[in-house]
C-alpha cells in the first residue's frame, strides 16, 4: 500500500480534478438558476428535468465544505449559487421549510415536506455557515431544526415521522421514493436527521439541539440498529416494530461512522464508547456479509442472501470511510485494507474516465449500467450528486492528515 500522504493526494486529485470540475462545468444553469436536474451517461444534459431539493442541498454542502477546506473562491461561488437558489426557489415563505421538487423554471411541482429533505437543507445550510459565516444561513438552519422538532417529532415513542403536507398537516403517503415502504418511520430519514443535527451543533451549541441530537442518537442505537446482527433495520411502524428484514450494506457502513461522529460532537463519553463499539460491529458485518472479492460492497440482502448484488456508487464511497474508521477505532488491519481495496475499486471501475464524475451503478462484474438499461444509471439525477463521492475525498483527506 502507498503512504498516507500519497493516498491523501489521490483523494484531493479526485475531488479537485474530477468531481467538482464536472459539476461546475455541466450542471450550473445560468438561465433559470440552480442546477440542471439530469445528465445522462453520454453527457447529454436535460435542461428541462425537474429539480430535487435534496440534490440542491447536497450540492450546497459539497461546495461549502470544499470552499472551507481548500479555500477556493471558485468553490465558494458555486456554494453561493446553490444557497441563493434554495432560498429563492425551494424555500416555502408561507409555511417554512423546503419544497420537495421544482420544475426547471423553479416552480413547485411537489410541495410536500419530506423530513429527509428538511434534514439535508439543515446539513447544507450549517456547512455553508461554517464556510462563509453568513448569518442568514444559520438562522434558516435553526428554523428548519425547529420545524422538524415541532412538526415531525413523535413524542410517544421517539424519533420523527417521515413526511407532511405543505402546511405540515398529516400526510397519508409518507414514502421517500417508490422503492420505499409507506410507513411512519425509516432508518434513512433518521440517519440523515442525525447527520444534519450533528453538523448544526458544530456551529450552534444550543441546549435544545444538544438534547434532540442525544435523544436521536439513542433512538438510533436502541431501535434502528440490530446490535447482534450488526445491521440497521430499515422500516418501522410508529412503535418501532420492524417491517422488513432487508439489509442495506451501504447504509450500514455509512451509518457506522456517522453515529460515532454524532457522539463525538456531542462529547458524551458513554455515547462515544457505545457508538465506537457499534461502528466496529457494523463494519464487521458488512465485511463478512457484503464484501465482494474485488473489494467492492454489494447493495442489499434479505433472509441472509443477496437480493441486489449490484454496486452503487455511493455505497462504495461510504465503504472507504466506514472501513477506515473501523480500523482507526480497533486497529484491525483488515479494515484498513478493505478501505484501500474499496478505493482501488472506485478508481478502477466507478470513476467515469471518459465523461468525468462517477458511474451511478455497476453490475457485479464491474461493468457500468447505461441509462437506457436502468433509470438509476446517470451522471446526474434525482439521487445522483457530488455529496457521497465529494465527502469521501474530504473525509479521507482529513483522516489521513
Amino acid at each position: 500500500m502507498i503512504t498516507d500522504t500519497e493516498w491523501a493526494a489521490q483523494f484531493r486529485q479526485e475531488l479537485t480534478g474530477n468531481i467538482l470540475p464536472f459539476w461546475m462545468r455541466y450542471t450550473v444553469d445560468r438561465t433559470n438558476g440552480g442546477f440542471f436536474g439530469a445528465v445522462d451517461c453520454d453527457l447529454r444534459v436535460d435542461t428541462h428535468a425537474v429539480r430535487a431539493s435534496v440534490i440542491n442541498s447536497r450540492i450546497l454542502w459539497t461546495f461549502s465544505a470544499a470552499a472551507r477546506v481548500l479555500g477556493s473562491a471558485a468553490y465558494r461561488d458555486i456554494a453561493d449559487w446553490a444557497y441563493e437558489y434554495i432560498v429563492d426557489k425551494f424555500w416555502d415563505r408561507e409555511f417554512g421549510g423546503v419544497y420537495w421538487m421544482l420544475d426547471y423554471q423553479g416552480n413547485p411541482i411537489s410541495d410536500r415536506k419530506q423530513i429527509y429533505a428538511q434534514a439535508f437543507a439543515v446539513y447544507g445550510m450549517a456547512e455553508y455557515f461554517r464556510a462563509t459565516g453568513r448569518a442568514k444561513s444559520l438562522e434558516l438552519a435553526k428554523q428548519l431544526y425547529r420545524l422538524i422538532e415541532e412538526k415531525s417529532g413523535e413524542p410517544e415513542y421517539g424519533g420523527y415521522l417521515e413526511a407532511r403536507f405543505r402546511d405540515w398537516s398529516p400526510l397519508e403517503d409518507l414514502r421517500l421514493s417508490d422503492k420505499d415502504l409507506n410507513c411512519p418511520k425509516s432508518m434513512n430519514t433518521h440517519l440523515h436527521v442525525l447527520e444534519a443535527y450533528t453538523n448544526l451543533l458544530r456551529v450552534w451549541d444550543d441546549a435544545g439541539l444538544r438534547a434532540s441530537l442525544a435523544a436521536l442518537l439513542r433512538v438510533t442505537m436502541d431501535r434502528i440498529v440490530d446490535g447482534d446482527a450488526g445491521h440497521f433495520k430499515m422500516f418501522f411502524d410508529n412503535r418501532w416494530a420492524s417491517l422488513t428484514d432487508h439489509v442495506s450494506f451501504g447504509h450500514d457502513i455509512e451509518g457506522s461512522w456517522l453515529m460515532q461522529e454524532a457522539a463525538e460532537v456531542l462529547g458524551d463519553r458513554a455515547l462515544v464508547e457505545r457508538a465506537r463499539a457499534l461502528a466496529v460491529r457494523m463494519a464487521e458485518a458488512v465485511y463478512d456479509e457484503g464484501l465482494d472479492k474485488d473489494g467492492s460492497i454489494f447493495y442489499e440482502a434479505s433472509h441472509g442472501r443477496l437480493v441486489d448484488p449490484n454496486k452503487h456508487w455511493w455505497a462504495q464511497a461510504e465503504a472507504v470511510v466506514g472501513f477506515y474508521n473501523a480500523w482507526q477505532v480497533c486497529g484491525e488491519e483488515r479494515f484498513r485494507t478493505a478501505a484501500w481495496r474499496a478505493w482501488e475499486y472506485i478508481e478502477d471501475k466507478v470513476v467515469d474516465k471518459v465523461h468525468g464524475e462517477w458511474h451511478a451503478k455497476l453490475r457485479p462484474d464491474g461493468t457500468a449500467w447505461k441509462a437506457d438499461e436502468d433509470a438509476d444509471a446517470c451522471l446526474v439525477g434525482a439521487w445522483k450528486c457530488p455529496y457521497h463521492n465529494g465527502r469521501v475525498c474530504l473525509e479521507m483527506m482529513a483522516r489521513l492528515g
